[in-house]
């Protein structure tokens, strides 16, 4: 689901599909935001000790937690091993790829642009793509009202979730967004959401408005200002040297063994394709001050990056349909009547990743949670997880013993 260079139509494609739904842990009552208290420091710190019988449950090979309440460190934990093999344990500092986490950093980038005057949310994308001007559904009929930047990265533009390619990765943006935009459109504009590569086409519409590419560019607005030095779509070898090994589940009995990341490549020289959908690499910390700069209303040590507004825009559930969708611009939505991450506020906001990563903003309580690993195909593997944020969350506060 996340990453999206899965094969869509592989067992291995629906396996993974169906881990990252369960992660999500979706559709229960969001908590009444009165309710909710701040993080209890005795629970902060059993975290490890939970951690750790995930770990031996062997559901994480080894795990990073961190916990940020008004712009303040209250919990940043490594637990189990970043590499078994080699007997490497897990630390704070480890790399681990955030897969769709990417998302959100992509599209606070890209509504840098908007803020600017430079992009809209609401004029044909093929003002800036033309190509998408060119589209036609399965019928070979052309949409009713042309594919907008609101479209793409609410995934409600009606673009195809395509096949897997030998070619993914090794080709450019340029390249892999001409190829996505040349199949029929699944639906019209708007009228369903379906998760996919919207994200993607707007990362390349917004190289061809700058004439930047879009790792540069993403440098420049967000990761630079932010001293966000440990993220990046294409790691070099002092963050290759703290990558966090990736695990499965074997298929010989209910032990990890290491298993593959397609976007780890085989040394620095090899680079793959820049992915605004799922391409970065990142640490904890660094995602904490990125989370925190969206909590802070895009202010960072005095310096505004992106506006209030289009935080908003980002974070407020969008619709397809007419029906309301857990799910904004980048970013994964919780609803007053139904939770995609239950137990936080009902206006909370965050995003997952393929392999298990997981980041969440609650303004409510003023709180960050990251949560990194880095799992495909794990039993079990949402439950660490859920764990965690159950410590930060603790038991909601009834009205009569509410302060």
């Amino acid at each position: 689901m996340s990453c999206l260079l899965i094969f869509r139509n592989s067992p291995f494609f629906v396996r993974l599909l169906s881990v990252f739904w369960l992660l999500l842990a979706c559709s229960a009552p969001a908590q009444d935001p009165t309710l909710l208290t701040a993080p209890s420091p005795a629970h902060l710190a059993e975290i490890h000790a939970v951690m750790e019988s995930e770990i031996a449950a062997h559901h994480a090979a080894g795990i990073v937690t961190l916990v940020l309440r008004d712009g303040a460190v209250i919990h940043h934990d490594a637990a189990g091993m970043a590499d078994r093999e080699k007997s490497v344990p897990m630390t704070a500092d480890k790399v681990f790829w955030i897969a769709s986490m990417t998302k959100s950093l992509s599209v606070t980038t890209i509504m840098t642009l908007v803020d600017e005057g430079r992009l809209s949310l609401d004029a044909p994308a093929s003002t800036w793509l033309p190509e998408l001007g060119a589209v036609k559904l399965a019928t070979g009929q052309p949409p009713s009202r042309p594919i907008t930047l609101r479209d793409l990265m609410s995934h409600t533009s009606g673009l195809a979730f395509p096949p897997r390619k030998p070619t993914d990765g090794a080709q450019s943006l340029k390249g892999y967004v001409m190829e996505l935009v040349k199949a029929p459109l699944a639906f019209e504009p708007g009228s369903h959401y379906e998760y996919g590569f919207g994200i993607t086409v707007s990362g390349r519409i917004a190289e061809l408005v700058t004439g930047q590419s879009f790792d540069v560019l993403m440098q420049e607005r967000l990761l630079g200002p932010l001293g966000m030095m440990d993220t990046s779509f294409h790691p070099d070898e002092r963050l290759r040297a703290r990558f966090a090994k990736t695990y499965k589940t074997s298929e010989d009995g209910p032990g990890l063994v290491a298993a593959y990341n397609p976007f780890v490549m085989p040394d620095v020289s090899v680079r793959r394709m820049t992915e605004p959908s799922g391409g970065l690499f990142s640490t904890a910390a660094d995602l904490a001050r990125f989370y925190q700069m969206i909590l802070s209303g895009g202010v960072h040590e005095g310096k505004r990056l992106i506006s209030k507004a289009s935080i908003d825009e980002m974070t407020r559930p969008h619709r397809a349909a007419g029906e309301l969708l857990n799910y904004g611009l980048g970013w994964q939505c919780n609803l007053p009547e139904k939770a995609s991450v239950p137990g936080f506020s009902a206006n909370a906001f965050g995003h997952g990743g393929a392999f298990a990563t997981h980041g969440w903003i609650d303004p409510e309580r003023r709180l960050v949670t990251v949560f990194l690993v880095q799992n495909v195909l794990v039993t079990d593997s949402g439950k660490a997880r859920q764990a965690f944020h159950a410590k930060v969350i603790g038991p909601p506060v009834s009205p009569q013993t509410s302060p």
